[in-house]
């Protein structure tokens, strides 16, 4: 196993990576911002390094500082959690450069994954399906154009390297094309640094699945089930779930086997998640894109598998094998995750960081409550608006919905506002609790959700 690891993260995916570095026996250094002098995961780690002043980009994305850490503090691997450099090939080359182990994919495969066309391009000489679109890039309006021709509206334009819903852009005529092309590279040219765009069919009233996968550098993959990550605001996900409610199981067996498949086309090593599209009457589903590194909502994915996936990520960086097959996994139960965010939702979702006055999380059997807050602690401007995740596991789906319930009953957070409370209506919501919801569906009930969110208030206020 590695011997030391400069968690190069912060929040709750970096206290997570130090609880299993930890016990897996692995010394961890915590890389902060000044902003993060105060974090848990600092307090808590072996060693901890300041890498720059709050802005990210002079601190959890300068290559030159964490990598200074690193060999400062006599690392032989660097864990980059989620967001930030996890997806940066460059990054990943530099390490192995430096002679530390990147936990997760190598350069070239994050590139290889990371550019959406030239994925779209693989995976269909893989033998996966992918949605009808353009082959390859998107450079003028003329080129777009005929691609939208061809395959018919409506269609989205999408950014290569894009992520969290940004560089995404709908269009229902021809009209809208030419503006729209401009719109999604100028703001993929902002968030990632790459103007390329693609095209592809819009799928309507899809669900968004995901399947997660593991493979080692011996050539075993594994995948560990599906995750519905339908339920979003904003292309972002708000709530997750896994198993899938109601998916036949031919067509569950299909999706792990079709990403298992996709993963080793790409050359694929380290935990990663293979996206999908499912059509509304779930017969045809195709391939959305490859996330090569460790997911927000991996968690649920271990309440019910029982396998703990930073763990194997420690092993595979290390050389040393899956200690499982496919035949070994077996998930167990139902398992759900909300996402509490640092926003309001009545004001269009605008992110309201501050101070935790106070702070109450639930417990009891089947919950976990991942977050890198307490009470007393503030909640920086600076970066992702995520502040806890609740996650919970039952035996069945109606039992995890209700003990969902109950834990957002019991979660208690003064000094902003979250997005707690939608989540408890969510759980509440006829769309969910039937199962099978489409990806637009928040999108859809939003208004009335949040209607009734007002009228509660003000009903409480007088």
């Amino acid at each position: 196993m590695l011997r030391r690891v400069l968690i190069a993260n912060r929040g709750e995916i970096a206290l997570r990576i130090l609880r299993a570095c930890r016990e897996a026996g692995v010394e961890t250094v915590a890389a902060y911002s000044q902003a993060d002098r105060d974090a848990i995961h600092v307090q808590l780690a072996g060693q901890s390094v300041c890498v720059g002043p709050a802005r990210a980009g002079d601190s959890y994305l300068n290559q030159d500082a964490l990598l200074t850490a690193a060999l400062a503090t006599g690392c032989d691997g660097v864990h980059p959690g989620y967001g930030f450099l996890s997806e940066n090939g460059d990054f990943a080359d530099a390490c192995a450069r430096a002679g530390l182990a990147f936990i997760g994919p190598p350069g070239e495969v994050i590139r290889r994954a990371g550019s959406k066309s030239a994925a779209r391009t693989l995976m269909r000489q893989a033998g996966v399906p992918v949605t009808p679109g353009s082959d390859g890039p998107v450079r003028s309006p003329e080129e777009a154009l005929e691609a939208a021709e061809r395959i018919g509206y409506p269609v989205l334009l999408k950014a290569s390297a894009g992520g969290g819903g940004r560089g995404i852009r709908r269009c229902d005529r021809p009209t809208e094309l030419s503006a729209a092309l401009e719109e999604a590279r100028a703001e993929a040219l902002a968030c990632f640094g790459d103007g390329e765009m693609y095209l592809e069919k819009l799928i309507l009233h899809p669900r968004h699945i995901e399947v997660q996968i593991l493979a080692d550098r011996q050539g075993n993959t594994v995948h560990l089930g599906e995750r519905d990550c339908s339920l979003q605001r904003r292309r972002q996900k708000l709530v997750e779930e896994t198993p899938a409610w109601g998916l036949p199981p031919a067509l569950r067996a299909a999706l792990g086997e079709t990403a298992v498949r996709a993963a080793k086309a790409i050359g694929y090593e380290s935990a990663g998640t293979v996206e999908f599209l499912l059509d509304p009457e779930g017969e045809h589903f195709y391939f959305m894109e490859m996330n090569t590194r460790i997911q927000v909502e991996h968690g649920i994915t271990e309440l019910v598998t029982g396998v703990d996936l930073i763990r194997q990520q420690l092993r595979i960086a290390s050389g040393l094998p899956l200690d499982f097959t496919q035949e070994d996994v077996r998930c167990s139960g139902h398992a759900i995750e909300c996402r509490i965010n640092a926003e309001n939702p009545q004001q269009g979702f605008r992110p309201c960081p501050g101070e935790v006055k106070f702070l109450h999380l639930p417990g009891g059997p089947g919950v976990r409550v991942d977050t890198g807050l307490y009470s007393g602690c503030a909640m920086s401007p600076y970066y992702d608006s995520l502040a806890a995740k609740i996650m919970v596991h039952a035996p069945t789906r109606l039992e995890a919905i209700r003990k969902m319930r109950r834990c957002l009953e019991e979660f208690t957070l003064e000094g902003f506002p979250t997005s707690g409370e939608l989540c408890y209506q969510l759980m509440h919501h006829a769309a969910f609790v039937r199962g099978g919801y489409a990806a637009d569906c928040l999108d859809i009930y939003l208004p009335e959700l949040l209607e009734f969110s007002r009228r509660l208030a003000e009903s409480e206020e007088t």
